[in-house]
């Protein structure tokens, strides 16, 4: 992980970081009040966002990286290039693995990761940038 300062990032990944944001205002999380945004830039430079949704079963719980995914399969493209995912921690925004093993389904390069922590005014506050290989080293692929 790298800790990085906003101006260090492309017009594009501040895009990703913006529509982030934006959709974390959305999220459904009324039984953990931990909301998470992602947005997610496919192969063909398209943007598809996702947060996540809880259910009051967690294990009917979307996450949010999984719900950018989701977005980006079913309008036709299967290669994601770079996830950006926010919300407001005091540690790494990193996802789970359980979205870091679908990350691995739905790309064939080293996705770049975005991870950005809000503070308790929804402002940036920290932004790290990492690999889906630093974070699954040893990932299943059948591919």
């Amino acid at each position: 992980m790298k800790k990085v300062e906003l101006n260090q990032l492309s017009k594009k990944q501040i895009e990703l970081i913006e529509a982030a944001i934006e959709i974390r205002g959305n999220a459904y999380a009324p039984y953990s009040n931990f909301k998470v945004g992602a947005a997610l830039l496919d192969e063909l430079g398209n943007i598809h966002t996702g947060c996540n949704i809880e259910s009051i079963d967690f294990t009917l719980t979307s996450h949010a990286e999984m719900v950018a995914i989701d977005s980006m399969v079913k309008s036709g493209c299967r290669n994601m290039k770079e996830i950006a995912i926010v919300l407001k921690s005091s540690t790494y925004s990193v996802p789970c693995g359980l979205c870091r093993q679908k990350m691995v389904e739905f790309s064939t390069d080293d996705v770049s990761i975005i991870c950005i922590n809000l503070d308790s005014n929804e402002q940036i506050q920290e932004i790290y940038t990492t690999s889906l290989s630093e974070l699954l080293p040893y990932a299943f692929n059948q591919l």
